[in-house]
Formats: structure tokens, C-alpha cells, sequence
């Protein structure tokens, strides 16, 4: 209860957080349109799978609530499909957030509270996704989310209303407690306790059936756990790339356009100079002037700079537009009048007195049309091709935008298509381990993935340079294979299942065998000789948590969370087999009065307890309301979205 309230407070708890969250996620609480009309796998879209208070939670809000919920899910894990979702838990989470989101809502109300219309304003005014681009917030861009979205103006009322009344509601419970310290002391011994006991294994395979499953046998047994075969979403891309090589126009210049260009351009031919400087910068006329005596009379800029308490600057050559921009239009015109060597004239900028030597002069003689010819041709010829490519993708996506075929396009223009098969969603090549699509592909993936078949776009990847007309030729959708492709997965995993309950029966057995006084050594032998996998353990608890991102071995888990001298069985995760642990000993060192450990253990806790506070506040909110669950219509939805008949 506690981490699914803590969704449910991630999700609305926090004025910040509500508002940054909100139309990720808020959005999502709402269904698509709700008619009352619809179905869905064989339910009426009006039925009801809970009823909180008066208020009923159709099935088609919960589907359209479970839909934006795998979008959401996608963003971590792109390839997760609706029947995944649903194994994983997602139905029943997001249906207990749903009910804990109407049940505030209706408990808020009953006492009281309101989030009056001007107020529900006022947070769609702050949201982001709702703003032109000036940042202002803009009816049609709202509107236009909306539907995006699926829902109505009157739905995302509702659901902002709902998220400031579960804000009163539960501030109170979010008070940031402070756990006493006795408890706490309980708590931070744990960390410095030391468990010793065994833990055995029962294998699932050391009982599995050695004959093949019947037709009917791996039938049923394919049906019951089709889920866990089911196959990610495939599409096959094709594509035709086009740049500059692609153009095939004459842009060769002419005489007359070089000659014109260089007639354009003539102040840029001819006669220049450039120059560098060392310089230094006084606060006022006086100073620099008295500087620079001192520097024609035979101190260096340096020993001058330094013992007038300044640093010199030395900078490249530059031409009198760049000496002017990096320090002022006057102190370009003193240095491009002084010779080399010399010290120019003061002459101020924005940030002082320039006291400036000219290090070096840098002659650029004029240069005629003859001497430039090459350049410009070369330049025209660059910004003709730019240009015709330009207008070469202009012209692909107007044939694309009228409903030009993929192919058609490519032999019009001379394109070669490229085809990649199996393309998953988050790049990878199904069935081909360790291979992807090009890097190139990448910024198209996501599109790709939202197109339907030959509907081809355009993309520019590289701006006026690089362009990728692309199409999705075929979907496959997400869906478990036929038993023949998988049959003999299907047959392992139906002799572990097998294996595995006769391996359930041996590991009760021992338990009981335990229990009644035998060593968990003695009880396995004498149970099945084979059964000899024990492990011994004595560890500290700090020895448990000491390794950060390694994940703890379940049957470790349950003998650090049971009581001295028990024994319980655990199941091993994809029926590999069952674990029984015995528990002899727990040894705690004391706390010390004062120490860290106890403080450390009181910080690390309180956001627990907050949590704690909120999920007892939920369930008597739940209690006060009254939630009557339709476990038939739930049944009903996740097989419908499991896609199970």
C-alpha cells in the first residue's frame, strides 16, 4: 500500500510537482472521450469496474487511464506492450490510483473543501503545454492539446479540481514527522545485526517430467502463459537519402555572373592590412598619456604596465573591422595610423584608456577578378546547389503531401530505396542481437513509430544539406508467436513449471520436517539424496546493503526480515525451483546514546513515515467514502487488454 500511495502522491502531491507533472500524467487520468456508448472486448462502455462514493469509474475511462499509462511506461521501456503492462501489475495500479484520486476528491468535497473554477484557471494558465509562442497561454494551442490528448475541457477540470483537493486533503498528513526515537533505535539495530542460518534449494528440474507434454497439455499450458511470449511491435523502414550529390541541374556559373559577383564584393578585394597589438587599459586620458611618455622614453609596455599596477594583453592580427569591435572605432583609427613597432596615440573605449604598441602590419595587396576567379566560381557554384536542392525537396514533399508512394518518388528522382526489416521501437533489429539501425536513422525512430503504413514524410537530418524521404512499408504488430515457432521454449518452460510444483511439495515437506526438529541438512537428504544444494550463512546486515546497484538475492531478503529460529519456503522467480530458509540466530549489537547511526536512521525514515501517514489517511478516506470493486468487470478488461479470449 505504501508504494502505491506513493504514486499516487508523486503524481499529486506538491503544487510544483502537480503542475510540472500534470500533463504527463494528469492527462492520463482522464479517459479518452467517455460516450457511455462504447465497447471494449466484449464490455459495455458504461459498465463499471468500481464505484466510489455515487461516482462510477466506467471501463472506458479505465482503458483510455491504461493507455496513457503504457505511453508513460513506454518512455522507459519502448518496446513494453498492453499485455505486458497488464503481467507487470499496471491495471491494478493505476485502477487503486483512480480510486484513491475520486475518493479524495469526493472526501474533500464532503467536508467542505472546493477548487472553485477561478482557481482551476489559474493552474491551466500556468501550464507550459498550453502557451503560444510568445508564452502566453493560447485558447487554440489548448484546445489542440486537448484533443491530442483524447479528453475534454470539462475531464481536465475535473482532474486539476481533483488534484488540489487531494493537496488539502493530505498537507496535513505530509507534515514531515519525526519518527520517536525509541523506534528508531529498533530500526538502526537492524543495520548492525549479524544472521546466521541455511538456505537450501529445491530445483524445479531435478522433478521434471523427462517425456514430452501431451498436444493438449502444451496447448493449455501455452494459453495460460501466452503472455509471457509475447513478441515487441516490428516495422520495416524504408528509406531514400538525398543531398547535394543528388542535384543534377547545370550550375555551372557563367562570365557574366562571376564579373557581377566580383562587382559586388570589390571592396572585399581590395587593398588591406591587418594588425596586432599589445596593449593595456588605464581609468583615465591623464594616465595613459603619462604612460606613454614614459614608454616612447624608453620603458618597455610591460615594465610600464606592471609597475603601474596593469596587465598587457597581447591579441592576433586583425583587420580594422575586427580591431574596431574588439576595442572601439577610435582606438582602431590611433593604431592603424601608428607604424609598426611603435606606440599609438591614446584613445578611449567603453572600458578605459587604451595604451596600445603595434606589434605587427600585415599588407594585403589588392587582388583582380583574375586572381579571384576560381573562388567565386566555386562560391556561385555552392550556393547554386544549395539552392537547388532546396528546391528538389521542395518538390519531393509536395509529391509526398499529395499521397506520392515511397517508390514512385524514388524513381521520379532517381533515389535508391533502402529497406531495414524488423525494426523494434526503441532501434534494435529483431531476432539479430547487438544490431540496430544507423545512427543516422535515429531522429526518424520515434515518427516511425507513429506512422502507419506508406505514408511517407520528409525529414531533413542535416539543415540544407541532408534530407531522408522515408516510409513505414510494414507493421507487425505485438502478439504472441504461434506454439509451432516456439515450441520448444514453450516445452522447457512447461517441464520447469511441472518440475516445480512436485518441487513445491518436496520444499513444504522439508519445512515441515524442519519444524519438527530435524537440521535442514537432515531433512533434504532424507527427502531425496540429490537435494544437497545448502549454503551456509552468517553475515552482518551492512554486509547485505554494503554493495550499491548489486541486486540482493531474494532468499536473503526473507532471512534478514524473519524471526529467530523460523523457517519458511520462498519460489524461485520463472519456476527454477524453491528455497527453504532456516533462520538459527540474530545477533544486535547496542546503540550508543549518542550516536550517528541513530540520527542517520531518524533522517532516513521520516520520508517512510510521511508516506505511511498519507497511505492510513488513504485507506480511512477509502473506508469513510466506501468503494464497492466489480471484480468481474476487472476481470473482464484485463483480459480484454491482455488480449487473452
Amino acid at each position: 500500500m505504501i508504494s502505491l500511495f506513493r504514486k499516487f502522491f508523486q503524481s499529486k502531491i506538491g503544487l510544483p510537482i502537480f503542475i510540472g507533472f500534470l500533463v504527463v500524467v494528469a492527462l492520463a487520468f482522464a479517459a479518452s472521450d467517455i460516450s457511455g456508448s462504447a465497447t471494449f472486448g466484449g464490455l459495455a462502455g458504461d459498465d463499471k469496474v468500481a464505484v466510489v462514493g455515487d461516482e462510477g469509474i466506467t471501463t472506458v475511462e479505465m482503458t483510455g487511464t491504461m493507455n496513457n499509462a503504457l505511453t508513460r511506461a513506454r518512455d522507459q521501456n519502448p518496446t513494453i506492450t498492453m499485455p505486458q503492462f497488464v503481467a507487470q501489475g499496471g491495471l491494478e495500479n493505476e485502477l487503486d490510483l483512480l480510486i484513491d484520486r475520486y475518493s479524495t476528491g469526493i472526501f474533500a468535497q464532503k467536508y467542505g473543501l472546493r477548487a472553485g473554477a477561478n482557481l482551476v484557471n489559474s493552474e491551466i494558465l500556468k501550464i507550459n503545454a498550453f502557451r503560444n509562442l510568445t508564452g502566453e497561454f493560447d485558447p487554440e494551442t489548448y484546445q489542440a492539446a486537448l484533443r491530442r490528448q483524447g479528453i475534454t475541457d470539462a475531464i481536465l477540470r475535473k482532474d486539476i479540481a481533483d488534484g488540489l483537493l487531494a493537496q488539502m486533503v493530505l498537507r496535513s498528513a505530509l507534515g514531515a514527522p519525526q519518527m520517536p526515537e525509541a523506534a528508531a533505535r529498533q530500526y538502526a539495530a537492524l543495520v548492525l545485526e549479524r544472521r546466521k542460518g541455511q538456505i537450501g534449494l529445491i530445483p524445479s528440474m531435478a522433478f521434471a517430467p523427462e517425456a514430452d507434454p501431451t498436444a493438449e497439455q502444451l496447448n493449455t499450458f501455452y494459453s495460460e502463459t501466452r503472455s509471457k511470449y509475447i513478441l515487441p511491435e516490428r516495422r520495416t523502414l524504408r528509406f531514400a537519402a538525398f543531398g547535394a550529390d543528388s542535384v543534377d541541374a547545370d550550375i555551372t556559373p557563367t562570365a557574366e555572373q562571376i564579373a557581377a559577383r566580383f562587382e559586388q564584393d570589390k571592396a572585399q578585394y581590395a587593398a588591406s592590412e591587418r594588425r596586432a597589438i599589445s596593449s593595456f587599459v588605464v581609468p583615465t586620458e591623464q594616465a595613459a598619456k603619462a604612460l606613454v611618455e614614459r614608454i616612447r622614453g624608453g620603458v618597455s609596455l610591460e615594465a610600464a604596465a606592471r609597475e603601474a599596477g596593469f596587465e598587457v594583453s597581447t591579441g592576433g592580427l586583425r583587420t580594422r573591422d575586427e580591431m574596431s569591435s574588439a576595442t572601439s572605432f577610435a582606438v582602431m583609427e590611433k593604431v592603424f595610423t601608428a607604424n609598426e613597432g611603435a606606440i599609438a596615440e591614446p584613445a578611449q573605449s567603453t572600458l578605459g584608456w587604451y595604451v596600445a604598441r603595434v606589434d605587427d602590419v600585415e599588407k594585403i595587396a589588392a587582388r583582380s577578378l583574375a586572381d579571384v576567379r576560381d573562388d567565386i566560381a566555386a562560391q556561385l557554384q555552392q550556393e547554386a546547389r544549395a539552392a537547388a536542392l532546396i528546391d528538389l525537396s521542395s518538390r519531393i514533399e509536395e509529391m509526398v503531401d499529395t499521397g506520392t508512394s515511397l517508390t514512385d518518388v524514388a524513381e521520379q528522382f532517381g533515389l535508391e530505396v533502402t529497406a531495414i526489416p524488423g525494426v523494434t521501437a526503441d532501434g534494435r533489429l529483431f531476432g539479430l542481437p547487438g544490431q540496430g539501425i544507423p545512427q543516422g536513422l535515429r531522429p526518424i525512430l520515434d515518427v516511425s513509430f507513429q506512422m502507419d503504413e506508406s505514408e511517407p514524410q520528409l525529414a531533413e537530418l542535416v539543415p540544407g544539406a541532408q534530407f531522408l524521404v522515408f516510409d513505414v512499408q510494414e507493421i507487425t504488430e505485438s502478439a504472441a508467436p504461434p506454439l509451432a515457432e516456439v515450441r520448444e521454449e514453450v516445452t522447457a518452460a512447461w517441464r520447469r513449471a511441472e518440475g516445480n510444483k512436485k518441487a513445491k511439495d518436496v520444499a513444504n515437506r522439508i519445512l515441515a520436517a524442519v519444524r519438527g526438529g530435524k537440521s535442514l541438512n537432515e531433512a533434504m537428504r532424507e527427502e531425496d539424496a540429490r537435494l544437497n544444494q545448502i549454503e551456509n550463512i552468517n553475515l552482518r546486515r551492512t554486509e547485505l546493503l554494503s554493495g550499491q546497484n548489486r541486486s540482493i538475492p531474494a532468499p536473503l531478503v526473507l532471512m534478514f526480515s524473519m524471526a529467530r529460529g523460523s523457517t519458511k519456503v520462498l519460489e524461485d522467480s520463472n519456476d527454477l525451483g524453491w528455497y527453504v530458509v532456516d533462520l538459527d540466530t540474530i545477533e544486535t549489537d547496542p546503540i550508543e546514546e549518542n550516536s550517528g547511526l541513530l540520527a542517520q536512521t531518524r533522517a532516513q525514515l521520516a520520508p517512510a513515515l510521511t508516506n505511511e501517514y498519507a497511505a492510513q489517511l488513504a485507506r480511512a478516506i477509502r473506508a469513510e467514502v466506501g468503494v464497492e470493486r466489480n471484480e468481474e468487470a476487472i476481470e473482464a478488461l484485463r483480459k480484454a487488454l491482455a488480449g487473452e479470449s
